[in-house]
């Protein structure tokens, strides 16, 4: 199939079907003057983009709210939810446009614009995101998709010089997001809370018919829909842990109800380990840190389930959908991830253990989470007692007590005398499951700090080596480093 104009995209606007009560239809906000900051190839072809339409005028028009596709229906949708524990309400999409559903060779997408403008759901603020914010979530959204971790994606930063009040007065731009779906568990709560179970029963057909038809056949599709959330759920949070990333501010509404990495503020990776960081400076009680994460996940799908208990009948039932499917699906995932990174070729008794005795051995040390798995995937499984200490220098310069890890290293290699299997095939293996570069505050600071002074240049390059962060990229290998004296410092809170 020939890649598309603008012009020529498919809208269908699914989401738009839906009765009025679940949105407000309303233009964007355009940008003043706006220019392009980045754009993602790999987006544009998934939409069935043509890349020669990322330099047209028209592409930054549309993109900023200045011009509506022919077939978008723009929109802001309606949802409630818990922030930080505490039942919030009503919010919504409070600075963001869905323009319109599409289908392209690659499935269908939603299209959203995030810091368009003011909407019904604003309470008050501004409807904008600042430059700052967006090249992180452009950045992250790509680095995550890299990593093979579920994901909104984004397609494009658009940014203005208008100015908007942050900490400080700071740079407006919009990051064009997509997604299968951008559902959450806050839309069902929103329902559920007015006990306006029409609406509640549009929604969850809504998701039914469109993302998981299968379940019509079911007993009761409403639970079958439950369990499919906590299972996608349980290896979300799973694929979260074994990358070392913290989402940071994980409220009900920032859940997608399809499984996907949703809404890119406070988060983190995991640097020198601790499994207590919190990444969200304004997370001041530690809810979403990085450990609790599992658990607020399960927490979530609990008031998710309570929303959906008036569709499926039976509150225990309910509990049950998520009981029968997180736990089990989040520790099978986490230690399959977990032996992949350590390269053991099968499952033994006491792996359950053994993972667990890696992480009180990393948070005792607190060696670096990525350069960690990294180095280790190069080691050999084998070696000799008098070349032991320069063949496994690489890892132990990560530590400061380096008889700890070559305690460890032999623990490691115990146990992968257990199944054992050929250098070259596992470290392939491993060097494919541990990444090399992950987008670490630094290196979006560093991006952000030139694009303050209008250079775009280090969000291309941060863009080319994330989308791809298992290869070597030497010319990249600076990427790869830990933090210099001067990122040590940096914090994230809910305005980035």
């Amino acid at each position: 199939m020939s890649a598309h104009t603008l012009e020529q995209l498919p809208f269908s606007n699914s989401f738009a079907s839906l009765p009025a009560a679940h949105y407000t239809r309303l233009a964007p906000q355009a940008l003043p003057a706006p220019y392009l900051v980045a754009a993602s190839l790999e987006v544009a072809e998934v939409l069935g983009l043509h890349p020669d339409e990322l330099q047209r005028p028209e592409f930054i028009e549309a993109f900023a709210g200045l011009r509506q596709l022919p077939g978008s229906a723009p929109l802001a949708a309606v949802y409630s939810g818990h922030q930080f524990g505490v039942w919030a309400g009503q919010l919504g999409d409070g600075r963001a446009h869905l323009l319109g559903g599409l289908s392209s060779p690659q499935g269908h997408w939603e299209i959203q614009l995030k810091g368009a403008g003011r909407t019904p759901y604003s309470r008050g603020a501004d409807g904008r995101a600042v430059l700052r914010s967006s090249i992180r979530e452009f950045l992250c959204s790509e680095a995550m998709a890299g990593l093979g971790i579920p994901t909104t994606r984004a397609l494009c930063i658009i940014g203005s010089d208008a100015p908007v009040r942050r900490e400080e007065y700071e740079t407006a731009a919009v990051v064009t997001r997509i997604a299968p779906g951008f559902v959450r568990f806050g839309s069902f709560e929103h329902w559920a809370s007015r006990e306006q179970h029409e609406e509640l029963k549009q929604l969850a057909d809504y998701v039914i018919d469109t993302f998981r038809p299968e379940f019509r056949d079911a007993d009761n599709p409403y639970s079958a829909l439950l369990a499919d959330v906590a299972r996608r759920t349980g290896e979300l949070m799973a694929h979260w842990m074994a990358i070392g990333f913290m989402h940071g501010v994980m409220n009900t509404d920032n859940m997608s109800i399809l499984g996907l990495t949703l809404d890119y503020g406070p988060f983190g990776f995991m640097e020198a380990f601790d499994a207590g960081h919190i990444c969200n400076h304004s997370d001041h009680q530690g809810r979403y840190s990085f450990r609790n994460q599992p658990a607020v996940g399960q927490w979530n799908l609990y008031c998710l389930a309570e929303a959906l208990t008036p569709l499926i009948g039976d509150a225990d039932e309910a509990r049950a959908a998520v009981d029968d499917h997180f736990g089990d699906v989040f520790g099978n995932t986490f230690e399959s991830l977990m032996r992949a990174k350590l390269g053991l070729r099968d499952a033994q008794p006491d792996d359950e253990t053994f993972i667990g005795e890696l992480f009180s051995f990393l948070q005792q040390h607190r060696p670096d989470y990525t350069l960690f798995f990294r180095t280790l995937s190069r080691l050999p499984a084998t070696v000799d007692a008098k070349e032991q200490a320069k063949t496994d220098a690489a890892l132990r310069d990560l530590f400061i007590d380096r008889s700890a890890c070559d305690r460890w290293l032999q623990q490691w290699r115990s146990r992968q005398a257990q199944t054992p299997w050929a250098d070259a095939k596992r470290q392939h293996s491993m060097l494919a499951t541990n990444p090399k570069y992950i987008l670490r505050n630094w290196l979006a600071e560093k991006a952000i700090r030139q694009a303050k002074n209008k250079d775009f240049s280090e969000i291309e390059n941060l863009l080319n080596c994330l989308r791809s962060p298992y290869d070597e990229h030497p010319e990249f290998e600076h990427y790869a480093a830990l933090p210099p004296d001067w990122a040590r410092g940096l914090e994230v809170s809910c305005s980035s």
